[in-house]
């Protein structure tokens, strides 16, 4: 008998406020830093797929149906705050016995890609919210968008995980395929059959396709057909009636899904229950792979230069977190998501996924104006208030830019870290065309506030001085806020 095991990934961001410029910090943070619209989508989504999705499968739940839903705390919070009805119907799912709550950070983020430690205080922080809300314990857990490497393996062990999911990557698995349970550092490894999971969620809809349409029917044939232990199929649930609209027939199709599978032998398991099987083989993940586009990698959140200076200043902010829950809504994944400079296929995902098609660099500076008014809040109310402000990330507006005597070189810098951290690869010619000018001790002067280091740079003669005296103000300055 074939086995099926179906995962719905629900999530919705706080999205930024994208007409932000700076707050009076009268108005609450959220009000002031996420935007007006996520009420709008919240409810459209709700209208459009939570209900009618989630109605069809209590349908089916009681004829031997199973299933499991990975719902972000994000999402929890806007279904309680906006739409209580859509709330109440997964609490009906997550208390049925043929449904299962699955773990993963609450604030959807990109935590594990800087720091493990976050990354746990967060899927703990999840686990409370299942809880609470759903009067749930999970015992498998998935990371944002099924980011995974080894390291990310044994903090799932250590949580006290059963099992994670991350994806069927082909040069992960080499010859195996992804129709049986591995383990990877102690832990089962559950992975998505990529293939059967995106002909739903991206294929169902494109007429182009020489599968088109696709019934229930015609994808429970190819999953009775499919050799292994069992066959993996995760999805994002906005996939049933947001991402494909119900006219598609996408409901019908997860409606009739049960019956047709049923039909044709085969068993619908829990993660819980494919977590019991035998793994098959161990297997080690040194890379960091994903879910995410063609590459299956970090790269739809570090695949850029202002994806990775955003990462940088975000971890920076920890020490600027006393109100460490916006902190942590700032590290949504979603936000570096619509970062991405992408081309061909995966551009156009992420340009659906972006709110009205923004473009990166938008996105990019709307996220870095958001987190240096985070940080000056922050900084007015410390102890080494001076050291913090000096130390904070600058927007864009008042960034340094590295220019030659005839064009920008491309590098920017954000903060007086940024500045440390370039000023060891920009060009020799820019940084020499600076020095002349007294650029770089202007802005110090300036922008950050340092007259004391702006005279140290005005009396360097070349990159490496400049380079030492702006490194050891900066060491300076954040052992002082220790």
């Amino acid at each position: 008998m074939s086995r099926l095991c179906i995962g719905f990934e629900v999530h919705q961001p706080f999205r930024l406020n994208p007409d932000f410029s700076s707050s009076n910090g009268t108005d609450s943070l959220e009000s002031a830093y996420f935007s007006p619209l996520n009420r709008e989508i919240l409810e459209r989504v709700a209208d459009k797929c939570y209900i009618p999705a989630t109605s069809a499968i209590l349908e089916n739940l009681d004829k031997g149906f199973k299933c499991a839903f990975s719902i972000s705390g994000t999402l929890a919070e806007q279904l309680e705050k906006w739409r209580p009805d859509a709330l109440d119907l997964f609490r009906q799912a997550a208390a049925h016995k043929n449904a299962e709550m699955i773990a993963q950070t609450y604030f959807h983020s990109v935590a594990s890609l800087f720091d493990l430690g976050e990354f746990e205080e967060q899927v703990r922080l999840h686990k409370k919210m299942l809880k609470s809300t759903f009067g749930a314990t999970p015992k498998v857990m998935e990371n944002t968008e099924f980011i995974f490497n080894d390291h990310i393996a044994r903090s799932a062990k250590k949580l006290g995980f059963k099992a994670i999911y991350t994806e069927g990557v082909e040069r992960v698995l080499g010859w195996r395929s992804p129709d049986y349970v591995y383990s990877c550092n102690g832990i089962k490894l559950l992975m998505r059959n990529y293939q059967l999971s995106d002909d739903v969620a991206f294929r169902f809809n494109n007429r182009e396709w020489d599968q088109y349409p696709l019934m229930a029917d015609k994808f429970a044939s190819w999953a009775a057909a499919s050799p292994g232990d069992y066959v993996n199929v995760f999805v994002d649930y906005e996939t049933f009636g947001e991402h494909h609209w119900s006219d598609s027939g996408i409901l019908e199709f997860l409606r009739w899904l049960p019956k047709e599978c049923m039909d044709r032998g085969i068993e619908f398991i829990t993660p819980s229950q494919a977590a019991e099987i035998p793994a098959r083989d161990e297997l080690s993940v040194e890379e960091t792979i994903s879910w995410a586009d063609v590459e299956k990698d970090a790269s739809a959140w570090l695949g850029n230069t202002i994806q990775h200076t955003a990462l940088k200043a975000i971890q920076r902010a920890r020490a600027y977190a006393k109100d460490k829950k916006m902190w942590r809504y700032l590290q949504t994944s979603d936000h570096f998501y619509y970062m991405a400079s992408k081309f061909g296929s995966c551009a156009d995902v992420h340009n659906y996924f972006s709110p009205d098609a923004c473009k990166p660099y938008d996105s990019f500076a709307n996220y870095m104006r958001i987190v240096s008014d985070y940080e000056r809040l922050a900084a007015q109310k410390m102890k080494k208030k001076a050291a913090a402000m000096e130390l904070r990330t600058v927007p864009p507006e008042e960034a340094f830019q590295f220019y030659t005597s005839s064009a920008y070189t491309g590098f920017t810098a954000y903060s007086l870290d940024d500045l440390c951290d370039l000023l060891n690869y920009v060009p020799k010619d820019s940084v020499e065309h600076h020095l002349r000018n007294k650029d770089l001790s202007r802005w110090v002067q300036d922008v950050l506030g340092d007259e004391a280091l702006a005279g140290q740079m005005d009396a360097c003669k070349n990159r490496l001085e400049l380079a030492e005296v702006a490194a050891k103000k900066r060491d300076a300055l954040w052992k002082s806020l220790r």
